[in-house]
Parts: structure tokens; C-alpha cells; sequence
């Protein structure tokens, strides 16, 4: 059952005041933190300031790939509830939770049945699962078959190519929550219209 949402790869704070000030604000709001790649990343200075606000009734989620020590240090005292950690091992994600007092969303890009059942291994340390496709930056997909038996343990997030107008109706057997980012994008940059449009259907 769909309960709720995450906008991610948010940039600029005319976005980011719109969502957090929306009558049905997202759960989550995500940041790009480390992985340069993205056309979304936010540069140290700028996050701080960019995040430094009341947040209101979302979460602030910090995105980090296979982040190493000197960015959880720059970011520990920024205004973050979770840390959404890529490609790290269960000790790393267990470390790092211990250190930084953070809430964890495991991820997991997903192109087989096999990269769906690493979550057994980090069923004792994150909070929520988020299951993405393998592309990273990039809008891809995956077979949302693979993981819509499972009986899992925890909330579950959906990425992987979500658009703003699709049906939610095909996602609520799923996911407890769905990650959107490129899906509320026109030209590579959050679309205020398309963003209203996703909100009020969640």
C-alpha cells in the first residue's frame, strides 16, 4: 500500500520551499551529497544553506554512494533525518549508522533476482529498503515483478524511472513509498506543474 512519497535530487530552494509549503508534502525530500555524476548534486556550501530551514512534516535524506569518511564528516551536523547509502557493505552501513546517530534507507539496484536478495543481509540495520534500477543518474527501469511476492520486514521505496503522471494503482501491491526524481523533471530540471500533479495523486 503507497502511503506516502520521496521527491529526490532537489537543488534549489524556490523547489524546495514549494514542496515543504505544499498541502500534502512529501514524506521524504532527497539531496544529492556525493556522487558527482548526477546532474543533481549540490555542492557542500550550497546544501548547507539549502537545507538549513524548518522542514515542516518532511524528512531531510541525505544520498551518498559508497560515501567515505570525509563527507560524513562535512554533512554530520547538516539538517539531515537519513542517510540513503549506495553500494556499501553491511559493516560499512552498521559503522556508519553507529557514528552518526542517522536513520538508514538501504539501496539496492536491482536487475536481477539475485541483487533483491542482498536485503536479507541488512535486515538487522536499515529502516527502509529502496529498490532502484542500475542507473544511477540515469531514468531506468526494472522488472517490478522481481520483488512483488516478497514479503519484506520493513517499509519498502520504489525507484527506477517512476513518472509524475503514472498510475499509482500498479505500484500499491509493491511499494509503502515512491521515489520520483527524473519523473518530475522537464529538461533536466524540477517542473513546479508536474510536481503538484504527483503530490495531490499520492
Amino acid at each position: 500500500m503507497i502511503k506516502n512519497c520521496k521527491i529526490c535530487g532537489i537543488s534549489d530552494p524556490e523547489t524546495l520551499s514549494y514542496i515543504i509549503n505544499h498541502p500534502h508534502p512529501p514524506r521524504f525530500i532527497g539531496f544529492i551529497c556525493n556522487y558527482k555524476n548526477s546532474p543533481r548534486y549540490v555542492e557542500i556550501e550550497k546544501l548547507k544553506k539549502l537545507i538549513n530551514i524548518d522542514k515542516k512534516n518532511s524528512k531531510f535524506v541525505a544520498v551518498l554512494v559508497k560515501p567515505d569518511e570525509i563527507i560524513l564528516e562535512k554533512i554530520k551536523n547538516f539538517n539531515f533525518d537519513y542517510y540513503q547509502l549506495y553500494d556499501c557493505s553491511p559493516l560499512e552501513i552498521a559503522s556508519i549508522k553507529k557514528k552518526y546517530n542517522k536513520k538508514i534507507i538501504t539501496a539496492f539496484t536491482i536487475q536481477s533476482i539475485k541483487d533483491v536478495e542482498k536485503y536479507k543481509l541488512y535486515k538487522n540495520i536499515t529502516d527502509i529498503y529502496l529498490f532502484d534500477s542500475k542507473g544511477y543518474e540515469k531514468s531506468m527501469s526494472f522488472k517490478h515483478s522481481l520483488i512483488k511476492d516478497i514479503k519484506f520486514d520493513k517499509e519498502v521505496m520504489l525507484a527506477g524511472n517512476i513518472k509524475f503522471n503514472d498510475e499509482l494503482e500498479n505500484f500499491k501491491k509493491i511499494a509503502d513509498i515512491i521515489d520520483i526524481s527524473g519523473g518530475v523533471e522537464t529538461s533536466g530540471l524540477k517542473d513546479i506543474s508536474k510536481i503538484e500533479i504527483f503530490l495531490n495523486k499520492i
